[in-house]
């Protein structure tokens, strides 16, 4: 994985600190044209990896990447999954038969046979394998080296203890798209534990890691302490706390913990990203 990864927050109206901003970041990036822009200055100062949501409108940056290989050669784009929105709204207005219907790839009336029988029998892993397919299909052809699994759904298994599906999830992914599974979690100590029970060993975690310890349940020693266990490569979210630190202090404290592999940030202006970016490399400790 790249030390830096961008994500795509900002494009999406979800702003940790403001409902307004998130407001005018919506009206501003109503535009694929205003989020290429954006995308294309993250592209030529070096950033190569676009860690995105599968919302709707990624489908239209993938088209254009599609569309443009020689222009965006390198680029890596690591889908998350799902966009619980887009599910939740289809299965409000259809149900759920109906929304596996309009959201399977393929084959309609054979996947939905599939998926038929996967709901009549509760095969969640079933379900799982078609959604995934579903959701990839909009990557087809571009670089997707790791697929992740959201935190509203990682948590919400693990909570369960339904921690078999993880497993079936870095299978599927790794033998369908020739990639590694990510997991996004609230939790990283528990979550980490899960994994390694089930003989996933060195696993792709992202996970809040900041200063003063917003949304790390355990508290901030527990993480530093996983963390410098280097028992799984860690991508820093959140390292701004929803704005409590500042950026500089911030991104001191985060590339200085040794363990952690990647930084994940978003921002909706140039000089954002750039400063963002030359923060982290000036303040990595391998940099």
């Amino acid at each position: 994985m790249d030390r830096i990864l961008f994500g795509d927050n900002q494009f999406f109206a979800v702003n940790h600190m403001s409902d307004e901003k998130a407001r005018a970041q919506a009206m501003r990036f109503k535009d694929t044209d205003a989020i290429m822009d954006v995308l294309d200055y993250v592209y030529d100062i070096g950033i190569r990896t676009f860690m995105c949501t599968t919302h709707d409108r990624i489908a239209e940056i993938c088209d254009r990447i599609r569309a443009n290989p020689g222009r965006y050669r390198g680029f890596t784009m690591y889908p998350c999954m799902p966009y619980a929105h887009k599910y939740n709204n289809a299965v409000a207005e259809l149900g759920v038969l109906a929304a596996l219907k309009k959201m399977l790839p393929g084959n309609v009336i054979g996947s939905m046979a599939r998926g038929g029988v996967a709901v009549a029998r509760q095969d969640y892993i079933g379900i799982m394998e078609l959604l995934v397919d579903a959701e990839m299909k909009m990557f087809t052809g571009l670089e997707t080296g790791v697929i992740f699994l959201q935190n509203i759904v990682t948590d919400l298994l693990l909570g369960m203890g339904m921690i078999d599906f993880f497993a079936a999830f870095a299978d599927y992914v790794r033998e369908n798209y020739n990639a590694e599974a990510g997991f996004i979690t609230m939790n990283l100590p528990m979550l980490l534990q899960a994994l390694e029970s089930r003989g996933l060993e060195n696993p792709i975690i992202c996970t809040s890691i900041n200063k003063i310890g917003f949304r790390m349940p355990g508290g901030k020693e527990v993480y530093e302490k996983t963390i410098a266990s280097g028992r799984c490569r860690i991508i820093a979210m959140q390292t701004l706390a929803a704005g409590a630190v500042p950026p500089k202090e911030a991104m001191e404290y985060v590339c200085g913990r040794e363990g952690i592999s990647s930084i994940l940030f978003g921002a909706s202006t140039k000089e954002h990203i750039r400063q963002t970016k030359e923060m982290i490399e000036k303040f990595s400790v391998n940099g």
